[in-house]
């Protein structure tokens, strides 16, 4: 038991906190599935303690998201929100962690990503692993937007991936 009167012994907090919105993530574990996903992408980031908050929903519920903070009126995969912006780099170069333990919030579409699983001919749950990791990388500074900034994203998701014996998720299939 805890004495909440010595902050040494109080617990520490979960690093992932989910918000279920659609009960279907209920039956997958996705918690379970973005504790996974944070350790890994930490640990690769060389970052101790994180806090992360995980939405579970549907694709009406990420596509209103969409369009209000991308003004992209349709359903995507995954969102992110970093808890503070990036600090500058050069095309290609790996971020630098951000200095809090607060890395952000994510949304991510049940339907949307059960979808793309059974296109591609993978499994749900490392589909949905990767993405998570993808979003855990934005939330630490990473982006696509240059072929060269796409590329070492890309490498740092398939470390960590690799990691978690996930195999290589732009490898054709």
């Amino acid at each position: 038991m805890s004495d909440l009167s010595n902050p040494d012994t109080l617990p520490e907090p979960d690093p992932v906190d989910i918000v279920i919105e659609d009960e279907r993530w209920l039956d997958v574990d996705l918690q379970g599935m973005a504790e996974r996903a944070a350790a890994a992408a930490t640990r690769h980031l060389g970052i101790d303690t994180v806090e992360i908050v995980v939405m579970g929903c549907d694709d009406t519920r990420i596509a209103a998201l969409n369009d209000h903070f991308r003004g992209k009126a349709k359903p995507t995969n995954v969102l992110s929100w970093p808890s503070v912006e990036p600090a500058p780099r050069a095309p290609g170069e790996v971020p630098v962690p951000p200095d809090t333990d607060e890395l952000g919030d994510i949304a991510i579409s049940f339907d949307t990503c059960k979808a793309e699983a059974e296109a591609q001919g993978k499994p749900f749950a490392d589909h949905v692993t990767h993405l998570l990791v993808h979003a855990i990388l934005h939330l630490a500074g990473y982006d696509h937007e240059a072929d060269a900034d796409a590329e070492t994203m890309e490498d740092a998701e398939r470390s960590i991936l690799a990691s978690l014996g996930i195999p290589d998720p732009y490898r054709e299939h």
